[in-house]
């Protein structure tokens, strides 16, 4: 009931605002509404440095990288697309920016397409969609993270938001909406024992199931894509074997 109340309370704040916010559904997690897209920037700081704009203003963005190459910077959870276009105005007009793209939810099947670039969710009417469609594409997408430095919300959030603020963003591209803290996204989905783990699901780290302090994505091989700590970089790392698995508390599923 506190998880659900704060979601409420979130999208209530997020609506007054004028950002908007998709309907939450049980557990905490919802399917992502329309999204505002700006930006294509080929150095990695400033796609960072709009994104802390943005966040210091209290909108939550996220950057990432595209198949292009080029870094992209994503805020909003909006339940139409006129919702999504007035907010994007007002950004893009406050911030210079030259143009934007509305992303809409995802509603048709979708697959990962082939390739070596190709790995962020392509709409493509070919099967029904399932959750291993989903998983490996949340696993996909998030290996497209390593080597980019993830700093979480600029000057204005306290350390360890980070992984979870990573790990989200993913999730966000993959049409998810989950709840922001490593702590809070350990309460909702379904529990997953390690023998279980496929890829998308996300594993959990600390000092007991009370005391989350870090999150990755599992996406396959005994691995891992996590932010290590603030200003690091997405990496990769190993699950079984390495010294964060001494402070494996967990996995949930959310797909």
């Amino acid at each position: 009931m506190i998880l659900r109340s704060f979601v409420l309370t979130f999208c209530l704040l997020a609506l007054v605002a004028g950002y908007g916010c998709a309907t939450p559904v049980a557990g905490g997690i919802s399917k992502l509404g329309y999204s505002v897209q700006v930006g294509a920037f080929s150095e990695v700081k400033n796609a960072e440095r709009l994104t802390s704009k943005l966040q210091n203003e209290g909108v939550d963005a996220f950057y990432f990288k595209k198949e292009s190459g080029l870094f992209a910077v994503r805020f909003g959870d909006f339940p139409t697309h006129q919702a999504a276009r007035r907010a994007a105005k007002k950004i893009v007009g406050e911030h210079g920016i030259g143009s934007f793209f509305i992303a809409p939810p995802l509603k048709r099947n979708i697959i990962v397409e082939q390739g070596p670039t190709s790995t962020l969710p392509v709409e493509k009417p070919v099967r029904k969609q399932n959750r291993d469609d989903m998983g490996i594409i949340a696993a996909r997408t998030a290996e497209r993270f390593v080597g980019i430095p993830y700093l979480w919300g600029g000057n204005t959030v306290v350390d360890g938001m980070d992984c979870s603020g990573f790990v989200r963003a993913v999730y966000n591209l993959c049409g998810v909406n989950i709840p922001r803290t490593s702590a809070e996204q350990f309460k909702v989905g379904r529990s997953i024992g390690f023998d279980e783990l496929v890829d998308g699901d996300l594993v959990f780290f600390g000092s007991s199931d009370d005391r989350i302090s870090h999150v990755g994505i599992f996406v396959g091989g005994n691995r891992f894509v996590h932010a290590p700590r603030r200003g690091d970089e997405i990496k990769v790392s190993p699950l079984q074997g390495s010294g964060y698995f001494k402070k494996y508390v967990g996995a949930r599923r959310y797909f």
